[in-house]
């Protein structure tokens, strides 16, 4: 006759092995769903401030620009009332400087806007 021999290894205890994994597999996928939750909110938040600066840089422009015109126009005023007799070359300097600061201040609105602008394509993907 035949003899066949076979030897099953089921383990019937294994010290709570398979409790442990399950428990630990449960924990990291909690985990991950709490990192999950705040890098949206970190994301959303971001968003947010990023298209407040870019609203205010925005806003801020037009001021800038209607100053620098406002500089010089009064240049040009100062520089006909020079030429009359009615000004100083103090008074023509200054109304340079002005202008100067007004051109200045209204490029650096422009680069504040412009980068608020990028900054807030780039997070939204939207080039």
């Amino acid at each position: 006759g035949y003899f066949i021999t076979a030897i099953l290894n089921v383990p019937v205890w294994n010290w709570g092995t398979t409790h442990s994994k399950l428990k630990q597999a449960e924990y990291n996928r909690n985990q991950a769903r709490v990192e999950l939750s705040q890098a949206q909110r970190d994301a959303l938040s971001n968003l947010n401030s990023f298209y407040r600066e870019a609203e205010a840089a925005r806003s801020e422009d037009a001021t800038l620009r209607e100053s620098a015109t406002l500089a010089a126009d009064s240049l040009r005023l100062t520089t006909l009332r020079y030429q009359a007799g009615e000004a100083t070359v103090l008074e023509i300097v200054d109304a340079q400087n002005a202008l100067a600061t007004a051109r200045n201040a209204f490029a650096d609105g422009q680069l504040r806007y412009r980068t608020a602008l990028a900054t807030l394509q780039t997070l939204t993907g939207n080039f």
